[in-house]
């Protein structure tokens, strides 16, 4: 095993083509810099290593928070050019991005010991679900309070929901409802029901 610290860095800007359309320089650096400390406080050794779900591997995090953005950005290109709506493309793509980031924390249970490193018992750990370890990283390295308060994906999280934060819930919804029925043949509400655990 080595001990020699990952690029995290080009891991991540390799993992997520996405970053470079966000238009704001400092807010693409953020959403880069809260990967970077979840996957050093995770102590994977590889992005592509963190599964999507803690009982499905098939899938990576990375493939369902790329088509959690693909399918928010589809939509609010639908919201604006046939309904007049206004969203902002970047809180949604910097959000969607960021959504399932706590992930890095709260997975390391669920995966062999060879794909991490040195997990920090402080972040690493399944007490706190992903969708509010995302925002808390959201929140630390400076994203603006539209990112943050759009990243918490399930109701009652947040007291007030944006139009960009609905539209991160809908598209994780849609995509997690892919995954589950390709994967294990099942919806996402089965799924919850059956395993009883956060997912997204």
């Amino acid at each position: 095993m080595s001990d020699e610290t990952p690029d995290y860095d080009a891991q991540v800007r390799d993992a997520f083509p996405e970053i470079a359309d966000v238009a704001d320089e400092s807010l693409r650096e953020k959403v880069v810099e809260a990967w970077v400390l979840g996957l050093e406080r995770g102590g994977w050794r590889d992005i592509s290593d963190v599964p999507y779900a803690w009982n499905i591997h098939e899938v990576t995090n990375v493939e369902h928070v790329r088509g959690v953005t693909r399918i928010a950005v589809d939509s609010a290109e639908q919201q604006r050019d046939f309904h007049g709506a206004d969203p902002d493309f970047d809180v949604i793509r910097a959000a969607c991005l960021l959504h399932d980031v706590g992930k890095c924390y709260e997975y390391v249970d669920h995966i062999d010991d060879d794909e991490l490193l040195d997990p920090d018992p402080t972040y690493a750990t399944e007490e706190i679900p992903h969708s509010l370890s995302g925002y808390a990283l959201a929140h630390e390295v400076g994203c603006p309070l539209a990112v943050q308060r759009a990243i918490p994906h399930f109701l009652g999280e947040v007291p007030k929901r944006t139009l960009e934060a609905e539209l991160v819930k809908s598209a994780n919804s849609a995509s997690s409802n892919a995954i589950t029925q390709s994967a294990m043949g099942i919806t996402l509400q089965e799924w919850v029901e059956k395993y009883s655990q956060t997912t997204g």
